[in-house]
C-alpha cells in the first residue's frame, strides 16, 4: 500500500542573523569610540593643527599656511583640550619656552588663538630703541639681509611698507628684511617697514609667569608692545595661556581655490612650503 507523500520539511529559520548584526554593529561602535579616543589623545597631548590667518609673522609664516603645533613642550592645561574643557586643573608638566620659540597661545582677553615669537622671559628687561630689541641692557644684533619678495595672491596683500612690482612669476611685494640673533644663538628673519611709534617701547621687566611676545612682521603685529584688548594687542602673556609650539608646515594655500573647479585644489597649493620646519 502506497504511503501518502510527506510534505517536505520547511527550512529551519535562521536564528543567528540578528545576533550577528548586533555583533557587527557593536564592533563598529567600539571602533568609532576607539578612533575618537585616539584622535582626542593625539590632538590634546601630541599635535594639533593651526592655520595662519594674518601676515603678522612674515616672512617666515604666510597667511594661508597650516601647521602642526607640538602640544607637550610647555605642559598641558585646559587649553590643550578641545573646546577648552576644564578637565585639567592649572597646568601640569609645565616647562618654560626658550627665547625664539614660535608659540601658539590663547589671547588673554578674548581667548582667540594667536601665534607670536618669544622674545622676553620672566625677569628679563625688554626695550625697543628705534626698532631694535634691547634685552637686559644689550641690543639684540639686527643685520640687514636680502629683501623679501612676497608673491601676491588672494591670501597675501602688499602693506604700506612694501613695494609692489611685476616679476617673472607674477606680481610680488618687496619688503626690507633683517636677521635677528637672540642671546643663546637663536636666529630668525624679521620685516621692518621703517619708523613707527611702536619702534620705541619700554623698558619694562617681564613679570613672573608671563612672556613678552612679538610678531616677526614688526610693523604689522599686535603683540606684547600693545595692551591686551579684544582683537588687538596681547600685553604680557601668561604662560598658562600657552597651547603649543609651532613645529612643521603641513599645508599652504594662496587662497585661489574655487571649490567647484577641482584643478584649483592643486594650483592654489604652495607646494614648496609644505613640510618645512618652523
Amino acid at each position: 500500500m502506497t504511503q501518502p507523500a510527506t510534505p517536505p520539511a520547511s527550512e529551519p529559520k535562521s536564528v543567528g542573523k540578528p545576533e550577528e548584526e548586533k555583533e557587527t554593529l557593536g564592533s563598529f561602535l567600539k571602533f568609532v569610540l576607539k578612533l575618537a579616543v585616539l584622535v582626542l589623545v593625539f590632538r590634546s597631548f601630541l599635535f594639533s593643527p593651526f592655520n595662519i590667518p594674518s601676515e603678522s609673522m612674515l616672512p617666515g609664516l604666510w597667511n594661508g599656511d597650516y601647521l602642526l603645533a607640538a602640544k607637550w613642550p610647555y605642559g598641558f592645561s585646559r587649553h590643550s583640550l578641545p573646546f577648552d574643557l576644564p578637565l585639567i586643573p592649572g597646568r601640569i608638566f609645565a616647562s618654560q619656552p626658550q627665547r625664539g620659540d614660535v608659540v601658539i597661545f590663547k589671547h588673554p582677553v578674548d581667548g582667540v588663538d594667536y601665534i607670536k615669537r618669544v622674545i622676553g622671559l620672566p625677569g628679563d628687561t625688554v626695550q625697543l630703541v628705534h626698532g631694535q630689541v634691547v634685552l637686559n641692557g644689550k641690543p639684540v644684533p639686527k643685520q640687514r639681509i636680502a629683501d623679501f619678495d612676497l608673491p601676491l595672491s588672494p591670501n597675501t596683500a602688499c602693506a604700506w611698507g612694501g613695494y609692489r612690482h611685476p616679476s617673472p612669476e607674477g606680481q610680488v611685494c618687496t619688503y626690507a628684511r633683517f636677521r635677528e640673533t637672540l642671546p643663546g644663538g637663536k636666529s630668525y628673519n624679521v620685516l621692518d617697514f621703517g619708523p613707527t611709534p611702536q619702534d620705541d617701547w619700554g623698558p619694562a621687566i617681564v613679570p613672573q609667569g608671563t612672556l613678552f611676545l612679538m610678531g616677526d612682521n614688526r610693523d604689522n603685529s599686535q603683540d606684547s608692545r600693545f595692551p591686551a584688548l579684544p582683537g588687538g594687542g596681547v600685553g604680557f602673556v601668561p604662560q598658562g595661556d600657552l597651547v603649543g609650539r609651532a613645529s612643521v608646515m603641513m599645508w599652504s594655500t594662496d587662497g585661489s581655490v574655487v571649490w567647484y573647479e577641482p584643478w584649483t585644489w592643486f594650483t592654489a597649493a604652495r607646494w614648496s612650503r609644505i613640510g618645512r620646519g618652523i
